[in-house]
């Protein structure tokens, strides 16, 4: 979706649909009172009669306004007005969203940013407006419906307001990296295996001469002695892949930011097998490694300047006669060794070695996203990312980016107390912490290979896909990171 911003008013803006919005008490926003004036009395005269709810979540399309030029308005409820919010001011956000996403026209003027949100400026409203349109309205592109669905919305304007003229493309590369993390997500494991991934990565070099691809194959990673990794993927006919993205938008000389992405393009759980029911969703499981591209997006659009590395460990986790066992030991690229528990908990087992091979970079910062351990979703639910760092000030970092950003993560301890529960009998560690705090000792395993790095764990089990038949993947936290880093470069 393109973005742009203007001067018009809503009367006279000749966009096929403008989004106002309405308080109760039949209190108008500055953009419906226009509106309303321009239409001779026509929304206040709908709204003494009950056709035009003014509650919070009510929407309503009305055509053909006597002295406005766009065919159709969309007037929004936006409830009392003492309790506006950004919680409050998103959910007319994502309503309004849904409505646009049906409408029959191509382009659409939002209003929605000169509603007033206690405590955020206008810059803040005006991104989230044109973020959340572009996310309601986001359609699968591959999808295998014989009649696919698809949204006509292609313009979305809003009021300049003083706004930054380069606002409009900074946020459109944002979005797009956003909506490739979705598609990716939202691909059929039987087309978005490793080998795809690793097309993907040859993809976004040929797109942006900033960035540089690489892709190892299983013998290279036999010879950098990733046994961790590929014991996970020995079991699939489909090749496990290292993929290795660098961007450079900084000197040469200047240390990267290193993001590693879990990659388990399908996780049958191995040996351990699933539950079948809900096992279809597993192809969300290389949500970590689709973030990693949609950031890798974002901020090769942006020209950010700073040097960025993603690496995405990709693999696929399936029963077979190859497959790795519980009670296997194997020896990670680090040289410490894991005893296998579980061959469920495979995320740690492929993240330890390309966190270890990440050093070789020498990050200023090292993040690894992964959708982990069903602990994280019912620790936090859907709405937050966990959180997990031994460095306090990096937590903080990322915790502000996601409040700016309105994709949130929260903090779970890495206290050495858990790290006994990681105690194996027959090699340096075990792959699983046992019953308790499963999120929590999954980053302590994690964070045995990150001695010495500045390092975060993202924990999105629960943020990176909305659970369900239909459930699509949200591209979180694209958002997230991309705050940071611009944060980062400037």
């Amino acid at each position: 979706m393109d973005f742009h911003l203007s001067s018009k008013r809503p009367q006279s803006s000749d966009a096929g649909v403008v989004v106002v919005g309405i308080y109760d008490d039949r209190v108008l926003s500055s953009a419906a009172a226009e509106i309303d004036e321009a239409s001779q009395g026509k929304l206040k005269a709908l709204m003494d009669s009950g056709d035009l709810p003014s509650r919070l979540g009510a929407t309503n399309l009305i055509h053909g306004l006597a002295g406005v030029s766009s065919p159709r308005v969309l007037v929004v409820g936006l409830g009392e007005q003492r309790k506006m919010d950004c919680a409050r001011f998103q959910r007319a956000l994502r309503d309004s969203g849904k409505v646009l996403r049906g409408v029959a026209t191509s382009s659409a003027h939002s209003f929605l940013p000169e509603i007033d949100v206690p405590g955020r400026d206008a810059l803040w409203r005006a991104e989230q407006t044109m973020l959340s349109t572009d996310h309601a309205c986001y359609r699968y592109k591959r999808t295998y419906k014989t009649a696919p669905e698809g949204s006509k919305l292609t313009e979305l304007h809003i009021p300049a307001g003083g706004l930054p003229s380069n606002l409009p493309a900074r946020t459109q590369a944002l979005a797009a990296g956003i909506r490739l993390t979705r598609e990716l997500g939202n691909l059929p494991p039987n087309i978005c295996n490793p080998a795809y991934l690793a097309e993907e990565a040859d993809h976004m070099a040929d797109r942006h001469s900033s960035v540089a691809s690489e892709v190892h194959s299983r013998a290279e990673m036999e010879s950098l002695g990733m046994g961790a990794l590929l014991a996970v993927g020995q079991g699939s006919v489909n090749e496990p892949k290292l993929i290795v993205m660098k961007y450079q938008g900084a000197p040469r000389d200047q240390k990267p930011v290193v993001l590693v992405g879990k990659g388990v393009t399908f996780d049958s759980g191995g040996l351990s097998l699933k539950p079948g029911p809900g096992m279809e969703e597993m192809k969300f499981d290389m949500c970590g490694a689709a973030t990693v591209f949609g950031v890798m997006e974002a901020v090769a659009s942006m020209a950010l300047p700073i040097n960025l590395v993603g690496i995405v460990a990709a693999v696929e986790n399936m029963p077979d006669g190859r497959s790795y066992r519980p009670s296997d030991v194997v020896t990670t690229m680090s040289g410490l060794t894991v005893e296998v528990l579980n061959t469920d908990a495979e995320g740690r087992l492929i993240l330890c070695d390309a966190l270890t091979y990440a050093k070789r970079f020498e990050p200023t910062t090292l993040v690894d996203i992964a959708t982990l351990t069903g602990a994280c979703v019912i620790a936090l639910g859907s709405h937050a990312t966990g959180l997990m760092s031994r460095d306090q000030e990096l937590s903080d970092e990322l915790r502000a980016a996601g409040e700016r950003i309105m994709d949130r993560a929260w903090p779970l301890p890495l206290w050495d107390d858990y790290q006994s529960q990681l105690e194996s009998g027959f090699a340096d560690m075990a792959n699983l912490g046992g019953k308790y705090a499963g999120a929590i000792t999954a980053g302590c395993f994690l964070s045995r290979f990150t001695e010495g790095q500045r390092w975060a764990h993202l924990d999105i089990a629960g943020s990176a896909w909305d659970s369900g038949r239909k459930g699509n993947a949200t591209g979180r936290p694209v958002g997230l990171l991309v705050e940071w880093l611009r944060s980062q470069a400037s």
